[in-house]
């Protein structure tokens, strides 16, 4: 196979792998591939976790809030929501997001129209390895902040999810 095809091949099997770790945005794998194609090359995950966040952190302003957008609402009864990616429902459903009580899940719903209006995008929380009362104190506390630091704040969980994500996927297929 010409050295074309097989880097046609390896790009292929690396956004196949990687190009689903950022939500609904497989530009971000695109540009680590073409940016860093060492670390790509790699699987090795400090050099994929920070080059995806390289490409995050470096790109236009414009281009991070439709990455931020396009990340789902925290739902209460996640089993339900559409447009979640497979990793989302079942990041979700481990913090026990689909098992609100009514009480909550009138909360987060109020809490997610409020954030979405005031900032113009979705609260975004790495939820992995948290509650959902500890997700509910946390939205409570960041709803009234600036959207300067709140575009800051949900950047870095956009970034602390693709972490664990990366490790899911290297898990998975080394």
């Amino acid at each position: 196979m010409s050295e074309g095809g097989t880097q046609s091949s390896a790009r292929e099997r690396f956004l196949s792998r990687f190009g689903g770790v950022v939500e609904h945005s497989p530009w971000v794998a695109e540009a680590v591939w073409e940016r860093y194609p060492a670390a790509a090359r790699s699987r090795e995950y400090e050099a994929l976790f920070d080059s995806f966040g390289r490409v995050i952190r470096t790109a236009p302003h414009e281009q991070r809030l439709a990455l931020l957008r396009a990340h789902p609402d925290l739902a209460c009864g996640v089993v339900a929501s559409h447009g979640l990616s497979e990793s989302s429902r079942s990041e979700q459903a481990g913090a026990g997001l689909d098992q609100c009580t009514p009480q909550e899940f009138i909360e987060f719903q109020s809490l997610n129209l409020e954030y979405k209006s005031r900032l113009g995008f979705p609260f975004i929380i790495a939820v992995k390895g948290m509650t959902r009362k500890e997700i509910l104190e946390r939205f409570r506390d960041r709803v009234e902040r600036s959207q300067e630091d709140e575009f800051a704040t949900a950047t870095e969980n956009v970034i602390r999810i693709i972490g664990f994500r990366i490790a899911d996927v290297l898990r998975k297929h080394g």
